[in-house]
C-alpha cells in the first residue's frame, strides 16, 4: 500500500466566532439528520419484531436483549434529537457557541448509545438464527467495527494527533 501525501493544508477560514458557530451548528444538525434516519429504521424493525409469529418463542435472554435494545434505540433517538430542541429554545438568545458545544457532546453520546443499540439488535438476531455462542462472537466483532470506525478512526485523524497542527 502506497502512502499518499496529505493534500495541501487549507488556508484558515476568515470567519468570526459567530460565523464559525453558525457553520458548525448547520453541519452538526445535518449530520444528526442523517443518523436519525438510521435510528428510525432500527426502531421500526424492533417495533415490528414484537408482532411477528416467532416472537413468543424467544427465550428470557432474547426477550431481555430485545427490551434493552428497544429502550436504547429510544434513548439514542432522544439524545440525538436534543440538539434540535436546544437550538429551537436558545438560538435567538445569543448562545450559539454554547449550543454547538453541548450539541456536539450530545451527538457523541448519541452515537455511543446507538452503537450499543445496534449491537443489541445484532446480538438478538444472531442469537435467534445462530445460537448464543456464535451471537456473542459476531456481536464482539461488530462492536469492534463500531469502536474502530466511529471512535478510534476519527480520534486518530484529529489534527493534534496527526502532528499537522491544522
Amino acid at each position: 500500500m502506497v502512502n499518499e501525501p496529505d493534500p495541501e493544508p487549507q488556508p484558515l477560514r476568515r470567519e468570526t466566532p459567530e460565523e464559525r458557530a453558525d457553520r458548525n451548528l448547520v453541519e452538526l444538525l445535518q449530520e444528526l439528520r442523517v443518523i436519525q434516519t438510521g435510528v428510525q429504521i432500527v426502531f421500526a424493525f424492533l417495533l415490528g419484531l414484537a408482532f411477528t409469529s416467532r416472537f413468543p418463542e424467544l427465550d428470557d435472554f432474547q426477550r431481555d436483549v430485545y427490551i434493552i435494545t428497544l429502550l436504547l434505540t429510544v434513548l439514542a433517538s432522544a439524545v440525538l434529537a436534543t440538539p434540535v430542541a436546544i437550538h429551537r429554545a436558545l438560538f435567538h438568545r445569543g448562545f450559539k457557541r454554547r449550543i454547538v458545544r453541548a450539541s456536539s457532546r450530545l451527538a457523541v453520546l448519541g452515537l455511543v448509545i446507538l452503537a450499543v443499540a445496534l449491537n443489541g439488535a445484532v446480538l438478538l438476531v444472531t442469537d435467534v438464527v445462530l445460537g448464543h455462542t456464535a451471537a456473542v462472537g459476531v456481536t464482539a466483532v461488530t462492536s469492534l467495527v463500531f469502536a474502530g470506525l466511529w471512535f478510534l478512526l476519527p480520534w486518530t485523524l484529529r489534527p493534534d494527533r496527526a502532528g499537522d497542527g491544522g
